[in-house]
C-alpha cells in the first residue's frame, strides 16, 4: 500500500521507539519524511534505515520545547519538499514518578513542555504549512493515562489528559478548513522507555500481566494506526482520541478478576 503517496509528513520523536516505528512505516507507505528528536546519532539511525529502502527522507535536531526550534523544523519541510501534509506528533517523556506532594516544579516543567506545550508549538507551525497546502491531517501522541490515571505520575497523566483536549478544541477549529486532527493513546508499549521504567524482566512480566490482553504493544503496531489517521482512509476522522492499549480501557482484565476482592 503507498496510500502517502506524493505526501509529505513530519514524525517528531524519531529516533526510536514509536515514533521510529512510524517513521518507516510512513515512508513505506510513500511519503517524503522530515523526521525530527533531540538526538542527532538516534536520527540518522533512523534515517539510514529509511533511505536503505528506498524512502525518501531528511533528519533535523529539534527541540519541541522551544518555539524557535519547531519553526526550524517545519521550514525545513516547506523548503525541502514544498508542502506538508501530516504530521505525527509524537515526541514525549515521562519525567520522573512520585506521589504528587514530593514532586518538583522543575519536574512539572519539564514533563508539561515536553509533552503538552512540544505537540501546541508543533500544531502551531504545522496547521499554517497544511493550509497552504490544501488542507492535512495531524496525529498527536496521547497515552492511555491521557483518558485515565496513572498512579505513578499524576504530572504525566496531566500532560496527556491536555494532548487530548487540544486534539479535540483544534479538531472543532479546522474541521471545515481541510485539516484533521486526532489523537493516539499507546497502551504499554514494548520500548526503551517503557523499559527504562520496568527495568528487569519480573516487573516486565508483571506490567504485561496486567494487560487483558497480555502482551506489551510492539511499536509497529501504534506505528499502523498513525499510518492510517494520516493516510486518506480514514477521512472522516477526526477529534477522535483512539486508544490503541490491549483493552485497558476497557475494563478488568482476567487477572484483575481473580485478584482479591473480585
Amino acid at each position: 500500500m503507498e496510500s502517502l503517496r506524493g505526501k509529505v509528513a513530519i514524525v517528531t520523536g524519531a529516533g526510536r521507539g514509536i515514533g521510529k516505528a512510524a517513521a518507516k512505516r510512513l515512508s513505506q507507505s510513500g511519503a517524503a519524511l522530515v523526521i525530527a528528536g533531540r538526538g542527532a546519532s538516534a536520527l540518522e539511525e533512523t534515517l539510514e534505515e529509511i533511505r536503505s529502502t528506498g524512502g525518501e527522507a531528511v533528519a533535523q535536531v529539534t527541540d519541541v520545547t522551544e518555539a524557535q526550534s519547531v519553526r526550524a523544523l517545519v521550514e525545513t519541510a516547506l523548503a525541502k519538499f514544498g508542502r506538508l501534509d501530516c504530521a505525527f506528533n509524537n515526541a514525549g517523556t515521562f519525567g520522573n514518578f512520585g506521589l504528587l506532594e514530593k514532586d518538583t516544579e522543575e519536574n512539572f516543567d519539564e514533563v508539561v513542555a515536553t509533552n503538552l506545550k512540544g505537540v501546541w508549538l508543533c500544531m502551531r507551525e504545522e496547521i499554517p504549512a497544511m493550509l497552504r497546502s490544501g488542507g492535512g491531517s495531524i496525529v498527536n501522541c496521547s497515552s492511555v493515562s491521557g483518558v485515565m490515571g496513572h498512579i505513578r505520575s499524576c504530572i504525566y497523566s496531566a500532560s496527556k489528559h491536555g494532548v487530548a483536549g487540544l486534539t479535540k478544541s483544534s479538531a472543532l477549529q479546522y474541521a471545515r478548513k481541510g485539516i484533521r486532527v486526532n489523537a493516539i493513546c499507546p497502551g504499554s508499549t514494548d520500548t526503551e522507555m517503557l523499559r527504562k521504567v520496568y527495568y528487569n524482566e519480573e516487573l516486565l512480566r508483571d506490567r504485561a500481566d496486567l494487560l487483558p490482553i497480555g502482551r506489551f504493544a510492539e511499536s509497529r503496531e501504534i506505528a499502523e494506526l498513525a499510518l492510517w489517521l494520516c493516510s486518506d482512509l480514514s477521512s472522516f476522522v477526526t477529534g477522535q482520541i483512539i486508544a490503541a492499549d490491549g483493552g485497558v480501557t476497557a475494563g478488568r482484565g482476567e487477572r484483575a478478576r481473580k485478584g482479591p476482592g473480585a
